[in-house]
């Protein structure tokens, strides 16, 4: 690598690297990705490049059908366009698409970034238990003018069917029997969402390719099934892709190789203990962090090993952070300036910094396919297999037990408060029941904070601009307060997503939990509780899993008013004195 101003600086497909002393292993790495013969065998489907077992090979072999999925999908482009314009002569207004991580992601992150054609329909995507989003998505058209896509790879993953059954009875009762015309399934082959389908006449079932993951699906039908009723220009965005699949090729040597040549700094940084991945990202773009997110997340955390992706968290002076952490400055048109000279100066203080460049949106196709080639690089070097989620069950089995139970008793089990001070109440199992106020525990808590550690806020709230912006502040009022990486992120779409990193990555989180009290309720169809007790076991759920690792946990629940509880948690962090 070439020197500039003192440090490593390397250009690859808009890729600039900025390592300082760290350019030395990645270049060793690139030169043992060389030796190994990596890309051709990545290519080849050789899952030795990461286990010696031969059973978790075969998982491994049969999860990468993501390799060469965009060729699969240009040639399936007029299948999509046929989509488009059946459901834009059908009448409908909108497009609802309920799915959950991998099955969600991609289309949200591609409705808000791609220009959209004007036979688009307007997208919604549902991927919340929160009662009060479900009812409010209700209400925005009429069910039977909506065009409803139920999402879920194994075809039984509990929230899409849950969100399915519920608008299925919603347009039932307005089109009877004929209702499957405003529905669309994408699951995998011989799926229970499938066999549901096709009882239901819906109007499509679009099977994917069951050697692809959900995480690695952005550029297959989940994908591009929502994208397109959008009114995305999926041929273009393909065809961006494609032009990365080829300059990941295994032809290609590994120092030329994008994909390859990322993985090997995420790999090696995190080894190094730069595990901090924390995207400095342009508005424009800035959804792209939530799919980066579960990808990273689930794909490397486990075995008490992995890469914390951090997103949405406020550019901060040199200053704030911490020697874990790599930064990942996406820059599209540029029409920041302060972001990028806060990058700067965080080269200038000797954080190392990828800077990509995103001139087009439709350059996000090779932004999907480049950080998928890179995580499975990156796996290898960090020594795990990136195609599985072996923490994802546990939260899941903890939520069905508290679902069993609600069903018979017709509520959740009652809990006692380590504390409460209205409008709040403290739930922990990490702390002894000493402390004298909500101040003194939250104090308590957070002092257990150490260096390379991190802090979670988990919200299980419902999602609007006012409390974005309030854990927006609490996130960069903390991440000054203790100098630690901050993450957020709403319940229940986190378990799909940095849940798995929660319970499997390195030990040293800490765990801050938000619940409310819902004032509304929607019914499960076939279920004998609504969305309110669903979303609150899930969070009970992962409440426990986590502490059943030994995880260092505590739950705030805000009352009945959740900005009022959260203006009140702000209030009394903002006023506790320095670490």
């Amino acid at each position: 690598m070439k020197e500039t101003d003192g440090q490593a600086v390397k250009t690859v497909r808009r890729l600039a690297l900025d390592l300082g002393p760290y350019a030395e292993a990645v270049e060793k790495r690139l030169a043992a990705f060389e030796e190994v013969d990596f890309g051709r065998r990545l290519w080849r489907k050789d899952a030795f490049l990461w286990t010696g077992s031969a059973k978790e090979g075969s998982q491994i072999a049969a999860s990468l059908g993501w390799l060469d999925v965009a060729e699969i999908m240009a040639a399936n482009q007029d299948l999509l366009l046929k989509l488009r314009h059946e459901a834009h002569a059908g009448g409908f207004r909108r497009v609802v698409h309920m799915g959950m991580g991998g099955s969600s992601l991609a289309p949200l992150v591609m409705a808000k970034v791609l220009p959209l054609a004007n036979e688009g329909l307007p997208l919604t995507v549902l991927d919340t238990t929160d009662p009060a989003t479900i009812i409010r998505i209700e209400k925005e058209a009429p069910p039977e003018e909506t065009l409803f896509i139920v999402a879920s790879k194994s075809g039984t993953t509990a929230e899409p069917h849950a969100f399915g059954e519920f608008f299925y009875r919603l347009v039932f009762q307005a089109k009877g029997s004929s209702a499957g015309e405003n529905f669309i399934a994408v699951t995998d082959p011989e799926t229970p969402l499938a066999k549901l389908a096709a009882a239901r006449n819906f109007r499509h079932v679009f099977l994917n390719f069951p050697d692809i993951g959900g995480r690695y699906s952005a550029l297959s039908f989940f994908g591009l099934v929502p994208a397109v009723l959008a009114g995305a220009d999926t041929e273009a965005l393909l065809g961006q892709a494609l032009r990365m699949q080829r300059a990941c090729a295994g032809a290609i040597p590994v120092q030329a190789n994008p994909g390859l040549v990322l993985g090997a700094v995420l790999g090696e940084l995190g080894l190094a203990g730069r595990d901090k991945v924390t995207f400095i990202t342009e508005k424009s773009i800035a959804s792209l962090g939530l799919w980066l997110e579960q990808l990273l997340a689930e794909s490397t955390g486990k075995e008490g090993k992995g890469l914390l992706p951090v997103t949405g968290e406020a550019a901060g002076p040199p200053g704030v952070y911490g020697d874990d952490r790599l930064f990942v400055f996406l820059r599209a048109n540029n029409d920041e300036p302060s972001l990028a000279a806060g990058v700067k100066e965080l080269k200038a203080a000797g954080h190392p910094v990828v800077t990509i460049e995103i001139d087009e949106p439709d350059q996000l196709g090779q932004e999907f396919y480049r950080w998928e080639v890179a995580t499975a690089a990156a796996g290898a070097v960090l020594g795990i297999n990136p195609f599985n989620q072996p923490n994802v069950q546990e939260s899941k089995d903890n939520t069905n037990r508290l679902l069993d139970q609600a069903a018979k008793a017709g509520e959740l089990p009652p809990e006692s408060p380590l504390l409460m001070e209205a409008p709040l109440s403290i739930y922990s199992e990490s702390l002894a029941p000493a402390a004298a106020s909500v101040a003194a525990a939250l104090a308590s808590f957070l002092g257990q904070a150490r260096p390379g550690g991190y802090l979670a806020l988990m919200a299980y709230l419902t999602e609007d601009e006012d409390t974005s912006r309030a854990l927006a502040r609490l996130q960069a009022g903390l991440r000054g307060r203790l100098r630690l990486a901050v993450t957020v992120g709403y319940g229940p779409r986190f378990l799909h997503s940095t849940g798995q990193f929660h319970k499997g990555g390195p030990a040293g989180g800490l765990f801050l939990q938000f619940t409310c009290e819902s004032g509304a309720d929607a019914l499960i169809p076939g279920a004998a509780y609504g969305f309110r007790i669903f979303k609150k076991a899930q969070a009970l759920g992962d409440f426990k899993a986590l502490g059943r690792h030994g995880r260092k946990v505590m739950r705030v629940h805000l009352g009945e008013d959740q900005a009022g509880g959260l203006a009140r948690l702000e209030e009394i962090i903002g006023g506790m004195a320095q670490a």
